[in-house]
């Protein structure tokens, strides 16, 4: 199997388990949501230090965090995807993942959106029609059920941010968030310290402190870790072997599984207003992966028809 195959199953591993992950999240439905977060964020780090020391590459974390240019930069990031992910278990434990499928589905055009109206970028008129049928179809969601999908919105927007925030960073998937938990860690084990000693509860009034209870919910606690990171450690594998293009179309993979852990598993209320909803958005991303396809394919040419120049060994 070729470097392009492999890349395709990295790929297509990292989007299976974040698209099956609601299952594991709603198994620990005896946790807070906010607990839960706190140790997704200390195992994977422990997970995440782990792999990169086998690698030899705890420097680049430690060169991440050691610029100070970087550093703000960096617990912005932190930060937003601390809020994703609470967010989205939060939605998971609430009965809300089919929603939350939604806010993964129009990420890509918010992102999109971002860049020209943050960063000035100019839109194809395909990809200005993809981003106004994203929007057709919040507008049938907030028209058919009396109110705009906000945990979807929420969802897309944050990881917008956080992907304009990581726009540049010098470091991969892997390094980048191994540099974000470890900014993150020390606000988590303050809470789990006031969960287990302090007597701390949630801001839903619902008591914590789950760890150490039972063998079955602490180590799902701990496979927290893993569950985050390894599908992160598989997305910067498959990144270096596929176009950009190939990656978004995999990547897909995961608020479709989502939406049918929502529906067919968690057996969510799919209204006729989400079965309107769903075809413009994809229709949408169909349009945006065409002309992202297309972008790609030109700059290929345009690079094959460039002389190469001669290089001088080092």
């Amino acid at each position: 199997m070729g470097a392009g195959g492999r890349g395709i199953l990295a790929m297509a591993g990292a989007a299976g388990i974040w698209g099956l992950a609601p299952i594991f999240f709603k198994a620990l439905a005896v946790v807070p949501p906010l607990e839960i977060v706190a140790h997704r964020t200390f195992w994977a780090l422990v997970f995440l230090l782990c792999w990169l020391a086998l690698q030899g590459r705890l420097r680049e974390v430690a060169s991440l965090l050691g610029s100070g240019r970087l550093l703000a930069r960096v617990m912005a990031a932190a930060l937003l995807i601390g809020t994703n992910w609470l967010l989205f278990i939060w939605a998971v434990l609430d009965g809300r993942t089919l929603q939350a499928s939604l806010g993964y589905y129009i990420y890509p055009l918010i992102a999109v959106l971002t860049g020209r109206l943050v960063l000035g970028e100019q839109l194809s008129l395909t990809r200005w029609c993809a981003v106004a049928l994203a929007g057709a179809a919040v507008a049938v969601l907030t028209a058919g059920l009396g109110v705009p999908p906000w945990v979807a919105l929420a969802l897309a927007i944050s990881f917008a941010a956080y992907g304009l925030v990581k726009r540049g960073l010098p470091a991969g998937p892997v390094v980048s968030v191994t540099g974000e938990a470890v900014l993150l860690v020390p606000l988590a084990l303050a809470w789990l310290v006031g969960v287990h000693f302090g007597g701390w509860v949630d801001p839903g009034g619902r008591p914590g402190a789950v760890f150490g209870t039972g063998w079955r919910d602490s180590l799902m606690l701990v496979a927290a870790g893993p569950v985050t990171a390894l599908p992160l450690i598989l997305f910067s594998y498959a990144a270096r072997r596929l176009t950009y293009a190939t990656l978004g179309l995999v990547q897909y993979l995961s608020p479709t599984l989502q939406a049918f852990v929502a529906a067919l598993i968690f057996l969510e209320p799919v209204t006729r207003w989400h079965l309107i909803a769903l075809p413009l958005i994809w229709l949408a991303l169909a349009l945006y992966s065409t002309d992202l396809w297309r972008q790609e394919r030109s700059a290929r040419k345009r690079s094959a028809s460039s002389p190469v120049l001669p290089t001088t060994p080092t």
